[in-house]
C-alpha cells in the first residue's frame, strides 16, 4: 500500500510542476531567424514571394515525397493558399494563405495547422536590402497556445527553430 501512494504522490507532483510551469508560461511564442542571400533584393523577392516555390528548399515539404499540395489563387498574391494533406505525423494537415504582399518589403501568411495538432500561427518574411547585390531576409513565426499546451512555447525554438533556418540556409544555396 506504501509504494502506490508514493507513486500517486509522485504523479501527482509531476502533474502540478507541469501545470504551474504552464500557468507562468507566455501563451505567445515569437521566433525569429535571419539569412542574407548573395543576389538583388528584388529579384530575391520574386522568388520567395511564389508559395509554390517552397517545394524547392521547405524542409517541411521535403520530409514526404508523398505529401498532396493543392494551391488555390494567383501565386504571390493575398488570398492564394497552399493545402497540404500528408501522413507524416511530422508534417501532417494544413494551409497557409498570404495576408499581405507588400512589394520588395515583406510577407505575411497566416498558417492553419489541423493535423497532428489544431493551431494557427503567422509567418512574416521580410526583406532588406544590405548592399545592391545582397538581401537579408528576416523571417518570423509567431503564435499563441492555450493552456495548459503553452508550455510547449518553451521548447518552440527546438522543435521549429532549426527547421526555419534550414529552410533559409536551403534558400541560400538555391538562389546563390
Amino acid at each position: 500500500m506504501g509504494i502506490i501512494l508514493i507513486i500517486v504522490y509522485v504523479i501527482a507532483g509531476i502533474i502540478a510542476l507541469f501545470l504551474l510551469t504552464a500557468l507562468l508560461t507566455k501563451k505567445e511564442f515569437r521566433l525569429q531567424k535571419q539569412v542574407t542571400i548573395n543576389k538583388p533584393l528584388p529579384e530575391v523577392f520574386q522568388f520567395v514571394k511564389l508559395i509554390r516555390n517552397q517545394e524547392k528548399y521547405s524542409v517541411w515539404v521535403m520530409k514526404d515525397p508523398n505529401i498532396q499540395i493543392t494551391y488555390t489563387g494567383t501565386d504571390g498574391t493575398v488570398g492564394f493558399t497552399s493545402a497540404w494533406v500528408s501522413n507524416d505525423k511530422n508534417v501532417g494537415i494544413g494551409e497557409q494563405e498570404i495576408m499581405s504582399v507588400k512589394e520588395n518589403e515583406s510577407m505575411q501568411v497566416v498558417i492553419r495547422f489541423k493535423k497532428p495538432f489544431e493551431g494557427t500561427n503567422y509567418a512574416l518574411t521580410t526583406f532588406t536590402a544590405h548592399t545592391p547585390s545582397q538581401t537579408i531576409i528576416t523571417q518570423t513565426f509567431s503564435g499563441k497556445q492555450k493552456f495548459p499546451m503553452n508550455v510547449m512555447n518553451l521548447f518552440m525554438d527546438k522543435l521549429v527553430g532549426g527547421d526555419m533556418q534550414k529552410n533559409l540556409n536551403n534558400l541560400k544555396a538555391l538562389l546563390e
